[in-house]
């Protein structure tokens, strides 16, 4: 049986959106209501976030129980931190502050095992700690999602190499790390940052990346604009956010 991840790859390959949410509570209880709120998939967030490393399989295994992709937003673009996410058992990385082509080649080879990529090997729980481990091997890398987060200005002047990495599923802009390196924070409609953002979308077509945004106020019609707009890979609010909307005691 396909997998959902590969449901997604497919997907974004042949232009559809993704819509996805994002995690920042370190909490499995928290898991297991998104993971069964109809996202494709939910981005635990391990760059702000609080989770520890042995919270994250539990976490995973909560997101999968309602039929969503856990996917892991990394700390750093680093092999260790990659290669940890994803043997708690991450179906897909998001890896931060991508600015350069070479930037974009490391996290791939972080990623992949040999020959694609120079991941360690070893029983982890992504392998139910070696049982799986052949069928692990034989369609892990094929199944992984690779998400580039362009957040500098300085990856903008570099994006159409960035855009062409072998491996790379879609590049989601981070707007307020973006905007604030144009000395603009916040600032999302400014014509410049506007016009930072459609180079990335150009370079995300000519290379046949799908385009990644993160809608952050849970606005329904936010979320439908940004899809007409042709993105694909969107994260919807995040937990908090949803928290914090619902929680407040309503006036009598």
């Amino acid at each position: 049986m396909k997998s959902k991840a590969i449901e997604i790859k497919q997907a974004l390959k042949s232009g559809k959106p993704s819509i996805g949410s994002w995690m920042q509570i370190p909490d499995s209880s928290v898991a297991e209501i998104m993971g069964a709120a109809g996202y494709d998939w939910v981005a635990v967030d391990l760059e702000h976030g609080l989770f520890s490393k042995g919270l994250l399989p539990d976490i995973f295994r909560a997101l999968e129980l309602g039929g969503t992709v856990p996917v892991a937003r990394v700390g750093l673009n680093e092999a260790l931190g990659i290669k940890h996410a994803l043997e708690a058992g991450a179906r897909g990385v998001i890896v931060p502050m991508i600015e350069s082509r070479a930037a974009m080649e490391r996290a791939v080879e972080s990623a992949l095992y040999t020959p694609r990529g120079k991941r360690g090997v070893g029983f982890s729980r992504a392998s139910l700690f070696g049982k799986n481990f052949e069928d692990h091997l034989q369609r892990c890398d094929d199944e992984l999602i690779l998400v580039a987060q362009i957040e500098d200005i300085r990856a903008v002047r570099e994006i159409q190499e960035i855009a062409q990495t072998p491996g790379l599923d879609a590049m989601m802009v981070g707007p307020y790390d973006l905007s604030a390196s144009m000395n603009l924070t916040g600032q999302f409609e400014h014509p410049d940052f506007l016009a930072a953002v459609g180079e990335i979308r150009a370079a995300a077509r000519s290379a046949e990346v799908a385009m990644g945004m993160h809608v952050v106020q849970p606005v329904p019609k936010n979320l439908a604009a940004s899809v007409a707009d042709g993105n694909q890979w969107i994260a919807y609010a995040t937990d908090a956010i949803f928290l914090h909307k619902n929680a407040e005691r309503p006036a009598l």
